[in-house]
């Protein structure tokens, strides 16, 4: 896949300490949360270029009763965006819930809130989120460092739970 003529990536799903690597470097690069990455339960997938270099990730974490999940790791290389390729990063990590039962997306963004309601996300109460999602590696990574209390959280119901 040549960076220039990508519409949309190839995704395939994180497997081992090499793909989370990677994936964390392209976080770190869009200013995302890296922790938690390779940690079980989280779902993530990755889309390489030709070279073999990330360029494109998207994932979630689900809650314990697997009905609510939270959006992460939704990332384009900076060469690649303006495509509508994160639209299509998002939207693959919904369906994957959806059809993995789950009923309700939740995500934190602070920056980038007209994006996420082009993909019917709407504001939500933080501390619900807390709640439905508690043992989450980033909720309670957020919880532990304070960090919750800056968030913005978003939510939407899915189709197919």
């Amino acid at each position: 896949m040549r960076r220039d003529r990508v519409t949309q990536p190839d995704l395939v799903a994180c497997s081992g300490a090499r793909d989370v690597d990677d994936v964390r470097a392209l976080l770190a690069a869009s200013d995302l949360t890296i922790s938690g990455l390779g940690e079980p339960g989280v779902h993530l997938w990755l889309a390489r270029d030709e070279t073999g270099v990330v360029v494109a990730s998207t994932g979630y974490e689900a809650s314990d009763d697997r009905r609510d999940v939270l959006v992460r790791s939704v990332a384009v290389d900076p060469v690649l965006r303006g495509r509508g390729l994160g639209l299509g990063l998002a939207q693959w990590a919904l369906a994957r819930a959806g059809e993995s039962g789950a009923t309700r997306a939740w995500l934190f963004s602070r920056r980038s809130g007209p994006f996420w309601q082009r993909t019917g996300f709407e504001p939500a109460d933080r501390d619900e989120l807390a709640r439905r999602l508690a043992t989450t590696h980033q909720v309670r990574q957020f919880v532990a460092t304070g960090q919750l209390g800056r968030e913005v959280a978003w939510t939407r119901p899915l189709s197919g739970g």
